[in-house]
């Protein structure tokens, strides 16, 4: 038998990971031109992994974490280091619009999965 909190963390990780994903499809759209929702939702799940196995290293954690995060990104997407961080940073510009408009307009207090600091 499962618990409505369970199910409740359930859904509200699939939807932070679809919001995740939605901000990485936006961005490797744009600079990439590559127009596969799926793949962006997997890269955001693997980043956001990816993200959790090193963030907590003290000291250097974030920083690492971040770089662990573009390498995802530069791994799953074409065109080299410099485009991944462009994904990645238009990938966080977009999670922050969307979550604004979710979040500030229609009053949903949820995050995005798989897009560090948002």
């Amino acid at each position: 038998m499962t618990t409505p909190g369970l199910i409740g963390s359930v859904v509200a990780f699939a939807v932070a990971l679809l919001i995740g994903g939605l901000a990485i499809y936006i961005s490797a759209r744009v600079i990439a031109d590559t127009d596969d929702y799926s793949y962006a939702v997997i890269t955001a799940l693997v980043g956001a992994i990816a993200w959790a196995l090193t963030a907590w290293i003290p000291l250097f954690g974030p920083v690492i974490a971040l770089i662990v995060w573009i390498a995802v990104i530069n791994w799953r997407y074409p065109g080299g280091w410099v485009q991944a961080g462009l994904i990645g940073l238009l990938a966080w510009v977009s999670a922050l619009v969307i979550l604004f408009v979710l979040n500030g307009l229609l009053g949903l207090g949820i995050g995005a999965f798989g897009v560090p600091g948002a």
